[in-house]
């Protein structure tokens, strides 16, 4: 693969997680390559790997676009973390070394830092969140099972959908991976196995919660659209 091919996978990956590209946008070829700095080659192999990422459909007519995803895809999703992770977590805790501990430590530290501000910094909660599982799947020294999660852990909704996360939400992630650096320190797999497996399905809800919040905002936007039409 080439390194501009590269260059704009990463791009257009990242402007979809950032909601730039939302759901139902016409991803066209062209357009992407100029905001990409690349040419139209390079966009259309990389339009190929997010389409095996989940991150871009096609229609019948092979035109490429964002997908939505609807609350049953992200139980799948979801469903499918709970059994990978908590496989992984049983692994890394067989295979836990001092420096994967402290690994372990300094990105849950991150994420606290993150969470006990007065206005709690969502951008950090989630990078110290994505390094915290990057390694736990590390430590668990399966490649297999970074190639099956890699397309399930940074879904677009959930990414966005996490900024939406009160307060409690986000401590009672914090306060889970603690449990899970426990159940490592005393290389209890499966300990460790049982905290992700509930990890993953809590953090479901969660996002179930925050979605439908936000569906019902969405909808109250929608009704009152006309009377705001009519005073423009």
């Amino acid at each position: 693969m080439s390194r501009a091919s590269d260059r704009a996978y990463s791009a257009i990956r990242n402007m979809i997680l950032a909601g730039e590209l939302p759901a139902g946008t016409a991803l066209g070829e062209e357009a992407l390559a100029e905001r990409c700095g690349v040419s139209r080659t390079p966009v259309r192999e990389a339009l190929r790997r997010l389409e095996v990422d989940m991150l871009v459909a096609r229609t019948d007519t092979q035109r490429s676009y964002v997908p939505e995803w609807s609350l049953h895809d992200v139980r799948e999703a979801f469903d499918l973390r709970a059994m990978l992770e908590a496989y992984a977590a049983r692994r890394a805790a067989e295979r836990m070394t001092p420096d994967s501990l402290a690994g372990l430590r300094a990105a849950n530290a991150q994420i606290a830092q993150a969470i006990t501000q007065s206005k709690p910094d969502v951008t950090a909660f989630l990078e110290g969140n994505r390094v915290f599982h990057a390694a736990i799947l590390e430590a668990a020294g399966s490649r297999r099972l970074v190639a099956q999660l890699g397309a399930l852990v940074e879904q677009p909704v959930v990414w966005r959908t996490a900024h939406h996360y009160g307060p409690d939400a986000l401590h009672r992630s914090w306060s889970e991976h603690e449990e899970l650096i426990a159940a490592f320190a005393r290389g209890d797999g499966a300990w460790a196995e049982a905290i992700m497996s509930s990890h993953i399905l809590r953090a479901y809800h969660a996002y179930a919660d925050a979605h439908r919040g936000m569906a019902g905002k969405s909808a109250a936007t929608t009704i009152m659209a006309p009377a705001q039409e009519a005073l423009a």
